[in-house]
């Protein structure tokens, strides 16, 4: 394994994690070791049972919230509807999610089948898409110029970016605490617009099929709120401006804490394959609530190191890899979902600082191989 140094930018008024440097790496395939760990106690087994009962209760919300759409007259009731279906499509988002990383099946073209449905049919997004980006975040999460989830215009995620932007862009990086719930409204429209040009584009593998179960979707899902539901022209408008902005803040605030605040990698870093996934990754605590409602991306340092394990499986997992990160001084991140939405505005408040301030505040760089993190507040700076 490589010794070379990476470099991790910090800011001085900055609470965020940062890459401590250490003792060199070992010739250890360390994640292999973890991996058979993990193998041993069947984690990476599928669990139809578990999915069998998700699909079906994620089907039954689904048909619910039809149902009241269309026998329910009435337009301030049926607003809490269409916040009740931005919940069932979110849920129906992370089982695509989990079909995407072959999660639910042995085979390929079975998973494939469930992220078609519930992606182009029940949510209007492209499954092609979504995998060739989500794939390419969990190759390089949070590092600059081959993470995707770090090169969204409307928000900056180093000070580099705050600086280059330009006009109304410039404008939301240097006030972009203010105006990242606002924009996470905006995430679900975002990605059925990004599915479409990419259809448009010729760019999906099955594109004649994606195409048709997307055009399903507008279909059933004007054709329910504007001909088969009680509400007039105007009262549809609003319905559906409410579902997809709450699908959106839902989406957003879920997707988020997973690495946003965390250790940013330099372009072509060669950090290892086990620190990359661990040290740019938080996890939100543990709980029934939170493992429902994240759709198990709380976890997302295990998702991250076994993006193919079942999200039941994760909680044990959790307590393998823990230990394992513990013994070989690899720092494991976790926090409340309260505090990591704090972290993230923080940093995303320091990010855009430059263009608020005449004089930025003094950078600090750290060389080395990174194999912790801390609080900038709670640790000195090592060479």
């Amino acid at each position: 394994m490589s010794n070379s140094p990476i470099t991790v930018t910090l800011d001085d008024n900055l609470e965020r994690p940062l890459v401590k440097s250490a003792i060199p790496r070992t010739r250890v395939n360390e994640y292999a070791e973890l991996k058979q760990l993990i193998k041993k106690k069947g984690l990476l087994e599928k669990q139809p049972h578990f999915y069998t009962y998700k699909i079906l209760s994620i089907v039954g919300l689904l048909a619910l919230s039809i149902a009241f759409l269309l026998l329910v007259n009435n337009f301030w009731l049926q607003l809490l509807n269409a916040a009740f279906l931005a919940f069932v499509f979110g849920q129906i988002g992370f089982l695509g999610h989990d079909g995407g990383h072959r999660q639910i099946f042995n085979k390929t073209w079975k998973n494939d089948i469930v992220t078609l449905l519930q992606g182009n049919f029940l949510v209007g997004m492209s499954y092609s898409w979504w995998n060739d980006k989500h794939n390419a975040h969990h190759s390089h999460p949070n590092e600059v110029d081959m993470d995707p989830d770090i090169a969204i215009p409307a928000i900056s995620f180093t000070k580099e970016q705050a600086l280059g932007k330009r006009n109304g862009f410039r404008f939301l990086a240097k006030y972009q605490v203010f105006f990242f719930f606002p924009l996470l409204t905006l995430v679900g429209i975002d990605l059925q617009c990004a599915s479409i040009a990419h259809l448009l584009k010729g760019k999906a593998r099955h594109t004649a099929a994606e195409a048709i179960f997307i055009v399903l979707h507008y279909v059933f899902y004007f054709g329910l709120v504007f001909f088969f539901s009680h509400l007039n022209f105007w009262q549809g408008i609003i319905f559906i401006l409410v579902n997809q902005m709450l699908f959106g803040l839902y989406l957003g605030s879920t997707f988020a804490p997973n690495h946003k605040g965390m250790p940013i990698l330099e372009k072509g870093s060669q950090l290892d394959f086990l620190r990359r996934q661990v040290l740019t990754a938080r996890n939100v605590t543990s709980n029934p609530f939170n493992d429902y409602m994240y759709g198990g991306l709380n976890y997302q340092i295990e998702h991250h190191l076994f993006p193919s394990m079942p999200r039941n499986n994760l909680k044990q997992a959790q307590q393998i890899i823990r230990a394992y990160c513990t013994s070989h001084s690899i720092s494991y991140y976790e926090t409340t979902s309260v505090q990591s939405l704090k972290e993230i505005l923080s940093y995303l408040h320091e990010v855009g600082a430059p263009l608020r301030d005449k004089t930025p505040p003094p950078k600090r760089v750290v060389e080395g191989n990174a194999i912790g993190i801390k609080s900038l507040k709670q640790s000195s700076f090592t060479n």
